[in-house]
């Protein structure tokens, strides 16, 4: 249950009966002026309780379990590969972050002869983009009626990714339990007709558990959730059984909001959606908040535009993708080929290597470290300027590793001309183009 402020205070060492511990109070050492700051500060869930090193061993449980995040962590694994869904903390991730990304499942049947082959084809996929490597994460193993713990086997053996169970069939459910011994795969689902059986199971096999309602029940969901937790399962996954867009979205954003801002424990876990063959339908589900997301089929097209969405929506805003600074190599450049530099914001990064590398010209690219900020918004805050620029030129021995002493800037940055002449004596400064689709044609027509 959540704590008030004043009842985090109460809490806290400036409230303490114990001499030794009250003389701590008020100490500052969290970061916070008073204890009674700092508690408010919690209550907001906008602090750790692990700023505060002097908190009672009792009364630390209570804190813990008040400022345990409203959605619960839930974990599976596969034979290589691990997938966190959950512990989030807030509805739009503008408010703080979206911390764990909703796996992106794709699902085969028992009774399909190549859910091995699926199984590996979805575990080979692989795509960069602005420098992150963006896969699927996992195999749902659906029992229809052929030889489910076979299927189980075969497909773990072809996948290092985690597993979900579909089937809500308790023996079935065993079946596949055993054939997947070794990995933590999610079992689905537990309902009203069959919850003690799949609870049990799932308390013996140590795997979260998903549970089903009928229709976008919020109540009777809870409820279901609630009797599994008393058999035992601490790791549940929600399914309110909506398949289509305006239900699923409904009833998914009332359950969050509920987790959120309600801090109702009793659907404070992470969803599942079905998506079938719907792209648009899988998006929604990515953005809005399922933990895992079953696609009906493995196509590059359809999963591709997903992978990257979801990147997008799950990157903290506060952090800009980075790249590495130092020097970057393209195309075998040799001493006497073209100097050129920009900033570590990973998509200006990109694009100018990519324009580069694609038009088959060596040469060097001094990336500099303006904190992940793009090559305009970097020179306006004061994070690219001549001397980052002239620092990394020293940093990473350029002089050492060139036959000449020129360096292309971006164009959009040609007021730093005059001061990088002077941070780099004997050096010629060269203004390149303003757009990165410019910079083979300026290197072929200006460099010589």
């Amino acid at each position: 249950m959540s704590l008030s402020g004043i009842q985090i205070y109460k809490l806290l060492p400036a409230s303490s009966k114990n001499a030794e511990v009250k003389k701590h109070g008020n100490c500052k050492e969290c970061g916070y002026p008073t204890c009674l700051a700092f508690a408010m500060k919690l209550a907001q869930k906008q602090a750790e309780l692990a700023q505060c090193p002097y908190v009672e061993d009792e009364s630390k449980s209570q804190l813990e379990a008040s400022a345990a995040p409203p959605v619960r962590l839930i974990t599976v694994t596969g034979t290589e590969r691990k997938l966190e869904v959950g512990n989030e903390t807030v509805l739009f991730r503008h408010e703080k972050t979206f911390f764990n990304q909703p796996g992106i499942f794709v699902r085969v049947k028992d009774t399909q002869a190549d859910a091995a082959d699926v199984a590996k084809a979805v575990d080979a996929y692989s795509v960069d983009y602005v420098g992150m490597d963006l896969t699927l994460n996992g195999i749902a193993v659906e029992a229809a009626g052929g030889d489910f713990a076979a299927t189980v086997a075969a497909v773990k053996a072809a996948t290092s990714f985690p597993l979900i169970l579909l089937t809500e069939d308790p023996d079935t459910a065993e079946a596949g339990l055993k054939a997947a011994e070794g990995t933590r795969p999610l079992l689905w689902a537990a309902t009203a007709d069959n919850w003690e059986a799949m609870a049990k199971l799932a308390a013996e096999y140590k795997v979260p558990l998903a549970v089903r309602a009928d229709d976008g029940d919020v109540a009777a969901l809870a409820a279901l959730a609630e009797q599994v937790k008393g058999a035992g399962v601490e790791d549940i996954v929600l399914d309110p059984g909506a398949r289509d867009y305006g239900s699923s979205l409904t009833v998914f954003t009332q359950l969050r909001r509920l987790a959120i801002k309600k801090n109702e424990r009793k659907v404070g876990y992470p969803f599942i959606g079905f998506a079938g063959d719907d792209a648009s339908l899988a998006g929604q589900h990515i953005a809005k908040y399922a933990g895992f997301v079953v696609l009906d089929s493995f196509s590059p097209g359809t999963v591709y535009p997903l992978l990257v969405m979801r990147a997008n929506i799950f990157t903290d805003p506060q952090k800009p993708i980075q790249v590495q600074p130092g020097v970057y190599e393209i195309n075998n450049p040799t001493p006497n080929d073209p100097l050129m530099v920009t900033t570590n914001f990973s998509i200006t990064y990109f694009a100018v290597a990519n324009e580069v590398e694609s038009s088959g010209i060596p040469g060097w690219l001094l990336v500099a470290d303006a904190e992940g900020m793009s090559v305009l918004t970097a020179w306006a805050a004061g994070k690219f300027d001549a001397e980052r620029i002239a620092k990394g030129v020293k940093g990473n021995e350029l002089e050492g590793k060139l036959d000449h002493k020129r360096i292309v800037i971006p164009g959009h940055v040609a007021v730093l001309m005059g001061e990088l002449e002077e941070e780099l004596p004997g050096w010629e400064i060269n203004v390149g183009p303003r757009e990165a689709v410019d910079l083979p044609n300026f290197l072929k027509t200006q460099w010589g």
